[in-house]
């Protein structure tokens, strides 16, 4: 029979705030570049292959290490989250708050709001049929390329600073960084293009040790939207 004392239902509660610094984005940046290393090399990572698979992976990893983190365990990564601006288009990893809101630079992060989204690419782009080699830049004819969906509001378009992640399968930083960036360049001369030089790739660190790449690039967007900083960090799979 049902008690018959009441139960209190608590319908919905306010999560603690904290408030974090205006650098807190690209810490937490700096903290995926130090997990990739040991996700990489992690000996229970299933061998697989495919962008979906390694993303999923690395989301596993991630949420784990934040867990465990003093500094992080209020934040947590989640893959194939819808973006807030185009219903429909799905991003690969998204860092959200977890039991907290987050008070950025005056802005307040809720459990249901990325604090930016990450996109995932592999290098080099499967030869699949349809698959543009530039993918991680631009892919045409489409919107799928990486860096072009953050630069035209695709994705991301909430955001002004957005993460990108490589998984490196062949070659090496060196190679990428020249050929990701002529491919910049080759759009620059395409007539009325949309490309500026100014958005080619920068290296801010690269670790020979732990096979890590870390870059920078600024997107000049069009219309009311705000240009957006990307962090990129590249990880050598091979």
């Amino acid at each position: 029979m049902l008690a018959e004392n009441s139960h209190h239902v608590q319908s919905g509660h306010l999560d603690r705030e904290i408030h974090l610094p205006s650098t807190a984005k690209h810490e937490l940046v700096d903290f995926i570049s130090e997990q990739l290393p040991l996700w990489r090399d992690h000996p229970d990572r299933p061998d697989k292959q495919s962008e979906t698979a390694l993303t999923e992976y690395l989301c596993d990893h991630l949420n784990s290490a934040v867990y465990h983190s003093e500094t992080w365990s209020h934040v947590q990564f989640r893959t194939e989250t819808g973006d807030e601006t185009h219903a429909g288009r799905k991003i690969d990893l998204t860092v959200k708050p977890r039991a907290a809101s987050l008070i950025i630079e005056g802005r307040r992060h809720s459990q249901f709001d990325p604090l930016f989204p990450i996109e995932c690419k592999r290098l080099p782009t499967p030869k699949e049929k349809d698959r543009d080699e530039r993918e991680y830049v631009i892919t045409e004819p489409g919107t799928t390329g990486g860096m072009q969906r953050f630069k035209f509001g695709h994705h991301g378009a909430a955001h002004d600073f957005v993460a990108m992640i490589a998984f490196v399968q062949e070659y090496d930083f060196q190679h990428w960084h020249g050929k990701l960036n002529g491919w910049i360049s080759d759009l620059t001369q395409v007539p009325n293009s949309s490309w500026k030089l100014d958005e080619v790739l920068h290296v801010v660190d690269v670790s020979k040790k732990s096979k890590i790449c870390s870059l920078a690039s600024t997107l000049q967007r069009l219309g009311k939207l705000n240009d957006c900083e990307v962090r990129h960090l590249w990880v050598q799979m091979n």
